[in-house]
Parts: structure tokens; sequence; C-alpha cells
């Protein structure tokens, strides 16, 4: 081999580590190109190197090998940069204590009173609970059911999947069902959203009345800080090589990533995961059909979410009629900062949505090579960034609770809200189905 073609071997990393300075060794083995992580070298008492694994990434499918990580360490792919494994680990005992501490505050952050206001002469308190049930009360039960889902389902099956991952092994339950329902929570946990779309109501009700924090504002604070800690330091990847390890395999260019686990490795008879039973395939079925079906879905019902009113109000019997945008200038006109976060959440957020999701379905059908990184970075951000588009109904399901006045003064939702908070799970869902790795496939 020549110098300098080991010398350009070594130029690239191959995994991103923290502390570790790593670099390639290139395998003979076909098409397929295998990595091989190699940790920094240390002292020469230094202990053996920690035994490797074949890992696959599921974003962009390079097979490479895997060290052992440390403390602190993070791994990322070669190629995509995206993040393959983590050394932070949480103890399965901090993880539950963070939990019991949610399900103590979860009865005071939802039944508490959010906010207080002293509404013509009267005291008004607004819960979580009370502004959903204003909205099934008023004939909306599908879009209650969003905000109920997203605000108290998604935190109370994660309280609840952390306490089962504690006492299920002691009695030698089955795991594999709650360790893939994380990964899947981890975007539908908005009590992050709900805190700003909190923000947002106090101001909107600012114009008619007196706005103080209730009671249970300081449970749900302490609630939503919780939540993020837990959803930071929660590793599902370690958890399955805790519970269910993945045994050492041989290179081999079938093997194949779960996307469920991140098993790599070979279907079993059945043509399934060997670790978590999830049928294994070479790409995700029918993912372009899917998410461009999702995604034209969205589109449809972003024209009625945009164009019908979203909220209406009644101010001593005078109607009046707020659509998305309307409602963002009315709001600019007592605070311009409050008014821009809520068009970042309710405009730009979705439609930027549709746009970079057609751009990345039209690149993968016409095969586009160039600038996959740049379209690997995008999808990333969708991902991220989606679930803020539920503001909106999370604003409006906190005013209905505050402003119910009868003919005086009332607040109810329009019918933009079951539109645009469909809009905005179908976008969200279009992102999740889209299989990145069709992207390269043809590089």
């Amino acid at each position: 081999m020549s110098t300098d073609k080991v010398s350009s071997d070594f130029v690239s990393f191959i995994i991103q580590l923290h502390y570790d300075n790593t670099c390639p060794v290139n395998l003979p083995a076909g098409n397929m190109k295998i990595y091989n992580a190699a940790p920094s070298a240390g002292p020469a008492d230094s202990p053996p190197a920690a035994p490797r694994r074949l890992q696959r990434c599921p974003q962009c499918d390079l097979l490479f090998t895997l060290p052992r990580l440390k403390r602190h360490q993070h791994g990322h792919c070669p190629r995509c940069a995206a993040h393959i494994a983590s050394g932070r680990d949480w103890p399965i005992t901090r993880l539950v204590a963070m939990a019991l501490a949610m399900l103590v505050l979860m009865p005071f952050a939802y039944t508490e009173p959010l906010l207080n206001i002293r509404l013509l002469g009267v005291s008004i308190n607004a819960s979580l609970l009370e502004g959903i049930w204003q909205m099934t009360r008023q004939g909306h039960p599908v879009t209650a059911s969003m905000v109920a889902f997203c605000i108290i389902g998604a935190p109370v099956t994660l309280v609840l999947a952390l306490l089962y991952l504690f006492f299920a092994p002691r009695v030698g339950m089955n795991l594999r069902p709650v360790l893939l329902l994380f990964e899947r929570l981890k975007e539908w946990v908005m009590l992050d959203v709900y805190l700003v779309g909190l923000a947002v109501a106090s101001i909107k009700v600012r114009e008619f009345s007196e706005v103080l924090p209730g009671n249970g504002l300081l449970a749900f604070l302490a609630l939503m800080a919780l939540s993020l800690l837990t959803l930071i330091h929660l590793n599902p990847e370690q958890l399955w090589q805790r519970f269910y390890p993945q045994r050492a395999c041989p290179a081999s260019p079938q093997a194949l990533v779960c996307l469920s686990c991140r098993f790599t490795g070979a279907p079993d008879d059945r043509g399934r995961c060997r670790r978590c039973h999830v049928p294994l395939t070479l790409r995700r079925p029918y993912s372009l059909q899917k998410s461009c079906a999702a995604l034209i879905a969205a589109v449809i019902l972003l024209f009625p979410a945009n164009l019908l009113p979203i909220s209406v109000i009644y101010v001593n019997g005078v109607r009046r009629e707020d659509t998305i945008f309307s409602g963002i200038m009315s709001l600019a006109a007592g605070n311009v900062p409050v008014a821009l976060v809520v068009f970042v959440a309710s405009i730009l957020v979705p439609f930027s949505k549709v746009l970079i999701t057609s751009t990345l379905l039209l690149s993968i059908h016409f095969r586009v090579k160039h600038s996959l990184m740049a379209r690997m970075r995008l999808l990333r951000l969708m991902t991220w960034i989606g679930r803020w588009s539920m503001l909106d109904l999370f604003v409006i399901a906190l005013t209905m609770s505050l402003v119910n006045r009868d003919q005086l003064l009332a607040f109810t939702m329009g019918p933009a809200a079951f539109y645009f908070g469909a809009a905005v799970i179908l976008t969200i869902l279009s992102v999740e189905w889209l299989d990145s790795r069709l992207m390269w496939d043809n590089t």
C-alpha cells in the first residue's frame, strides 16, 4: 500500500468522540466500506482496548465498527455525522426517581390553576384540564384529544414506562414494548411548548383583564423541567444494550440495521430483528408513498387552516373572528416579540416543513447526488422544530378556559383549529416516515 494511500485514509475521521481521535481503515468487502474506530494511543501499560461491535448507520446505511464509549463520549457516523451512540448513561434508579417526582407533581400541575385573572369583577382560574374540557364541551373532542395526548398522554406514558422498566425485570416481564416506546415518545412530550403557549395566552387576555400566576404554575414548571432532564438523559440505545445486549457478529454486507432498536445484524428465520422482534427490512416499507401521502394531506389541510377563523371572541355581544394571520397581527400591536414567536411556530414552521419535505422527496425521486449533508441537516432540523407548531392549539385551549363570560366576553375555537392540528401532526408523520437512507442509495 502506498504512503499516499495510507495518508489519505488517515485524514478521514471515523467516529467523532469528544475525547478520542479516530481514523478509518478500509477492509476489502466488495462495495461495502467498514470503518474501524480506533481509540487514541494511551500509555504502554494501559489495559487492552474495549471490544468493538459492528454497527450500521440508521440514517445513511454506512457499516463500521464501534468501540465501547467512555463516559461523556459520543459516537457519530463518519459519513453523515448522525448520532450513533453515547457514553452518557443515567442509572435506572435515577430515571425512576425522576419518574416518581413527575408522578407526584402531575395532579397539581394538571388540576390546579396555572393562571388567575380578574374579569368583569370576577376571579377566574385556568387549569390545564379546564381548557381541554372547554374544547370538548364546545363540540371539538378530536382537537381536544390532540392537546390532551401531547400534554397529558405522552408524559404519563413516559412516567409509567420508566416505572415499568424498573419493576418488570424483577418478575421476568418482557421489556421490549416499553423500550420501543422511548424513542417515539420524545417528540410528543410537549410540556415546554405548552409553557410558551401559557405565556402567549396570558399576553392575549391581558388586553381584557389582570393576569396573575396560579397555584399550579410552580408545579407545572417543575414538571416541565424534570421531563426535559429525563428526555435529555434517557438513552434508549444504552437501555437496549443493558437489557438485550447486541452480540458481536462477523462483518457481512447482509447485515441490516433495525430502526427501532439500532441492532445491526442478519434477521432471524421470520425476517425479524433478533433483539426487538420488529420486522427487519433493507429499507422502510413504502417510505416514499407514506411520506408523500401525509405531506399532500397536510398541504390540503393547511388551506382551510389558514383561511378559516381559528378563534372567535365575543365582546359585549359583538362577534370578532381571527384567522391565524390576523391573530398574529393583533398580537403584534401589543407585543411584537411574542407575535414573532407565534408567527414562526404557526406559519413559518409548517410551510417550511412542507417545502423542505417536498424538496427531499423530489431529490430522492430524481436521484440527486449533490448536497447530501445539507439535506441531512434540513431533515434533522425539521424533526426538531416540527412539534412547536402545536403552539396555537395550546394557546386556544388556555384562552378558552380563561375567557368565557357568556355574551359579555367569551372565547371559542374556530373551525380552522382542527385542520391546523391535523396538518401539524401529518407533517410530523411525513418527516418520521421518510427513510433518509434512500438519499444515500445512489452515492
